[in-house]
């Protein structure tokens, strides 16, 4: 297995109005856009063929930009025109245009004649998964293992699985390993089948294809991959791996920056400067303005953030 699918066509609606002219997976994370770090990760795994379903605009940064590598080479830059230069050498990228950005159960199979009848991995741009992580490459052991699809899930508190497909699951003998019986895109606290919600990262069987052409547009009148799983999923060829690991959810402005805090905090050229700044802000927060020391307040009160969801450890 080879092939990745990684969908960057929607339209950003939560980051309006950036993502009016910039897709959100072009949203810097520090001095690097979101999207690299999702090829990265899987040129990691071992998928070294990666097709962008796009929108517009990405196809530039994994180009060559050759007036601005002639100028860093003229001035003697290796170190920018190697960074320049990198995103072009991850993997052997292709681009198709979705069109309509109708859902994810549209971009999807928008892959399908690159694909074939090959299975594929899909990551999506708005989550990224720590790269001291090796969730996809135990997506890809489940699927040699057990063959169908398998979906990354992550347990999250109650009162978030609203903003996710959440999985029906039962379990294998296998502690990081379930198998998904069923999957609701979005449901209400109290309809939630589990706590366990699918963050962005799929192995599909190509069996999933001919299934999604055969279902109508679902929440949102949005095409869903959750939908499209739900048939393979009731005939027991769906598993899901339980990841407790690091993910930085750019989905959101505050997952976005909790995102570029982080890594900011843990680059030797930056993170000292950078923490040192924060200590200090948090501490003028504390003892400034009182509507300051409100924000601070509940900052300090509020539960810290679970392993999978990425904080600063200031």
């Amino acid at each position: 297995m080879r092939k990745a699918v990684v969908p960057t066509a929607g339209l950003g609606t939560r980051f309006l109005p950036a993502a009016k002219a910039t897709p959100k997976e072009m949203l810097p994370v520090v001095d690097k856009p979101a999207i690299p770090y999702v090829v990265e990760e899987a040129a990691a795994a071992g998928l070294d063929d990666v097709l962008m379903v796009t929108g517009r605009h990405i196809e530039d940064h994994f180009d060559h930009a050759f007036e601005l590598e002639q100028a860093l080479a003229a001035k003697g830059d290796t170190v920018r025109l190697d960074a320049v230069r990198e995103p072009a050498r991850l993997a052997s990228i292709h681009h198709i245009r979705q069109g309509d950005p109708l859902g994810l159960g549209h971009a999807v199979p928008c892959a399908r004649h690159h694909v074939g009848d090959q299975p594929l991995a899909v990551l999506l741009g708005d989550d990224l998964i720590d790269p001291r992580e090796t969730l996809l490459s135990r997506m890809l052991d489940v699927r040699d293992r057990r063959l169908g699809s398998v979906v990354a899930l992550m347990e999250v508190p109650p009162e978030q699985i609203h903003l996710h497909g959440c999985a029906a699951v039962e379990p294998t003998g296998k502690e990081d390993v379930v198998r998904v019986t069923g999957l609701v895109e979005k449901p209400a606290r109290q309809h939630a089948p589990s706590r366990y919600a699918a963050i962005g990262r799929y192995v599909l069987d190509p069996a999933v294809f001919p299934v999604r052409e055969r279902i109508p547009p679902g929440r949102g009148g949005e095409i869903q991959l959750t939908d499209a799983l739900q048939e393979p999923a009731a005939g027991g060829t769906v598993h899901g791996v339980v990841f407790k690991g690091l993910r930085h959810d750019t989905g959101d402005k505050a997952g976005y920056l909790r995102t570029v805090v982080r890594p900011a905090c843990e680059r030797p050229d930056l993170g000292p400067e950078f923490v040192a700044w924060l200590r200090g802000f948090l501490e003028e927060l504390e003892g400034a303005h009182p509507g300051h020391r409100d924000v601070a307040a509940r900052h300090a009160k509020a539960p810290a953030p679970g392993r999978g969801y990425a904080h600063a450890a200031l």
